[in-house]
């Protein structure tokens, strides 16, 4: 096992990695280029693998307690009438049986908390620009000029990954799928017990609880051309796509404001294909593999890659040997849950059948719902 380690992002991805290290007794420092180490974004949902995933972390209690652990979906009509619900999991059943969601913020807090509990050195405001190999470390230059040395570098920076880029520059970019994704945070009605999708109407449009008070809405919206909306155009638009929708909808739609934490984003994708490593700097989470949220997985699959890349650290004397097997047992579990996202959404855009789309999700979860 490696003596010590650098992990580049400060996100889901990298916070897993961090503590899966250190859990392993590395010395893991992390530097995220936010000095202020903040999370964007209102709610995400989660599914069985990402919440199985939160359970070998260690930290699914705290999701319980701080977001929503549940199960089963309820589809409703335009008008907001119930047109099917499937059955929830008996208490017995083991996390990757159920769903949730919570917010973006509160899970960032439960991983930093880990995070600095674990004594993992954390350097914030650090955009890591110079990284120099050899074969037996990696020296790394953080702003200011300040030099270290680390037997492993872990670059889970993102989508946009500037190490991505210094490591292959030739690698592929992040495309545009053509569909943008809206989220807001809402007061949850009682009636709300669940993941809900609503179809029928102009948007893909579905709700999630994310606490016992609140819960958030995603909209996923066709634009084609991938517009830029102002601040002030945000809430106002949200509303027209929510406008022919009724039952509890309507109430939804009355109260936004600036509570509703309007959240906006274009979706975009990458699959970098192997070697997901140079050397002793190795990419997880979305710097190799983000995806669309239609099969709610990207939280899940950033903390599975963290988990098997100190699993494969552990079974291997040589770094590259490891890094090699990590990337063979994570690429076609990530390649599975990015192109069929991507194929879901293109389904949707086309006005395809969505028993297709429905389907082609039942088959990918049931894969993933095997071991990783």
């Amino acid at each position: 096992m490696i003596g010590n380690a650098l992990v580049i992002g400060g996100g889901v991805g990298g916070m897993s990695a961090a503590l899966a290290l250190a859990r392993r007794g590395v010395e893991v420092q992390l530097a995220d280029a936010d000095p202020r180490w903040r999370s964007y974004g209102a709610g995400i949902s989660v599914t069985g693998l990402s919440l199985r995933a939160f359970d070998d972390l260690g930290i699914l209690d705290e999701v319980r307690e701080k977001g929503f652990v549940g199960s089963g979906i309820r589809l409703r009509a335009v008008d907001g009438s119930v047109i099917m619900e499937s059955p929830t999991a008996p208490p017995e059943a083991p996390p990757v049986a159920r769903s949730g969601g919570i917010m973006r913020p509160v899970l960032h807090e439960i991983m930093s908390n880990r995070v600095r509990d674990a004594g993992i050195r954390v350097t914030l405001g650090a955009e890591i620009t110079q990284l120099t190999q050899d074969p037996d470390g990696t020296d790394v230059t953080f702003p200011g000029g300040r030099q270290e040395r680390f037997d492993l570098v872990v670059g889970a920076d993102g989508i946009f990954s500037k190490t991505r880029d210094a490591l292959f520059p030739h690698a592929p970019k992040p495309k545009f799928t053509g569909q943008g994704c809206w989220r807001i945070v809402a007061d949850r009605p009682a009636e709300v017990d669940r993941a809900e999708m609503w179809l029928g109407g102009p948007v893909k449009l579905g709700f999630n609880p994310v606490s016992r008070e609140k819960m958030y809405a995603f909209i996923l919206e066709h634009v084609p051309d991938n517009p830029w909306y102002e601040p002030e155009e945000q809430l106002p638009h949200v509303a027209g796509l929510l406008g022919s929708y009724g039952g509890y909808v309507a109430a939804v739609r009355a109260s936004l404001g600036e509570d509703s934490l309007v959240n906006y984003r274009p979706l975009e994708w990458v699959m970098l294909p192997p070697p997901w490593h140079k050397g002793r700097v190795v990419l997880i989470g979305d710097a190799v593999h983000a995806t669309t949220p239609h099969m709610a997985s990207g939280a899940g699959m950033a903390v599975e890659d963290g988990l098997v890349l100190a699993d494969e650290l552990a079974r291997h004397d040589a770094v590259g040997n490891a890094l090699a097997a990590f990337t063979a047992r994570r690429f076609e579990r990530a390649r599975m849950v990015v192109e069929n996202s991507v194929r879901i959404g293109e389904i949707e855009m086309a006005g395809g059948d969505q028993r297709d789309a429905n389907a082609m999700l039942g088959d990918t979860m049931q894969k993933l719902h095997q071991a990783y």
